[in-house]
């Protein structure tokens, strides 16, 4: 039997810390070829509304799975089948709402982890939607910071979420009127939006500044003008592949897939093996294009079904019990 679990299962179990672990070992395995993934792909069923399907495989842990989700009017649905890899158990079937939102946030935990100066202590964020909330939980996570500034283009929102992620965190959220008042004295800069034109200008970035990029997903939107992208002297991705179908931040800097310039961007494996160092010195401006990825989505499922198992939860599904 699969078990299917709600978003409600979800979050009564998955922590920001065990999603911090889950989607770290996760690329460790990719880095050595223990794990491996397909890129996203998208079918689009009409102007603006799309099927779209990724894939990962853990060989250690022995579980395979994919993301699966249509988004349609603005409608978003997300599902993570997850197997067993060794039998070709279909063991759940997992809600992935809240799981994506924090796989994503963990990501750019993680990138932070290794790429983000030891000190740095203060967070300029732009956007303050739901992925916003899980990229700042995570990086409070990995760093001591003091002190977080927010924009959002909606006032009464970005007021309630400095007021809500002050509480959670118990670290200063300060609403402010521009993304470059966010922006221009943060070490850290975390750029969340929908936005399909440049959120944040290299000319507002600090000398050493960390960048997690992680909202433009298609290759016609950006949330980096082509100055912060060239300002930065590492350049690091969840996915190469990925990126150079999705990234629009990279691709309107280094062109399309045939272009040379890609050999200079690293994957994330790469910097959590410690292939790469996550930076060169204290003056290196750095940033983590994440596009979202299959493993991490593998990963997270597998702990939270995991989690479930061991605690009762989820409703059991009658599939393919004739498969013994």
């Amino acid at each position: 039997m699969a078990l299917l679990l709600s978003e409600a299962d979800v979050r009564s179990v998955l922590t920001m810390p065990l999603a911090l672990e889950a989607v770290e070992e996760a690329f460790r395995r990719l880095a050595d070829g223990r794990a491996e993934m397909h890129a996203r792909r998208r079918l689009e069923i009409s102007e603006k509304s799309f099927l779209h399907y990724m894939a990962a495989l853990d060989r250690v842990s022995g579980w395979a799975g994919l993301k699966v989700y249509t988004s349609v009017r603005g409608g978003l649905r997300f599902l993570v089948p997850l197997y067993r890899a060794l039998t070709g158990e279909l063991v759940a079937l997992v809600e992935a709402d809240y799981l994506g939102q924090m796989r994503t946030g963990a990501a750019s935990g993680v990138a932070t982890k290794y790429m983000a100066r030891a000190e740095a202590s203060r967070v300029g964020i732009v956007g303050t939607g739901l992925q916003a909330r899980t990229q700042l939980e995570a990086v409070v996570a990995v760093r001591s910071i003091r002190r977080i500034r927010a924009y959002g283009r909606n006032p009464a929102r970005r007021l309630q979420f400095s007021r809500e992620m002050t509480e959670r965190l118990q670290v200063p959220v300060e609403p402010v009127n521009s993304a470059e008042e966010a922006v221009r004295e943060a070490e850290i800069v975390i750029t969340a939006t929908t936005s399909s034109t440049p959120v944040v200008l290299g000319k507002w970035l600090l000398p050493g500044t960390h960048i997690n990029a992680i909202g433009a997903n298609f290759p016609q939107k950006r949330e980096l003008d082509e100055d912060a992208v060239r300002r930065a002297g590492l350049i690091v991705v969840d996915s190469r592949e990925q990126s150079k179908i999705e990234a629009g931040d990279l691709i309107h800097v280094l062109g399309d897939a045939a272009s040379r310039s890609w050999s200079a961007v690293r994957e994330l494996a790469e910097i959590v093996a410690g292939r790469v160092p996550g930076r060169t010195d204290d003056r290196q401006i750095t940033l983590f294009k994440s596009n979202g990825v299959a493993l991490e989505d593998v990963a997270v499922a597998a702990c939270v079904f995991e989690l479930a198992e061991t605690r009762r939860l989820g409703q059991r599904l009658p599939l393919w019990e004739h498969c013994g």
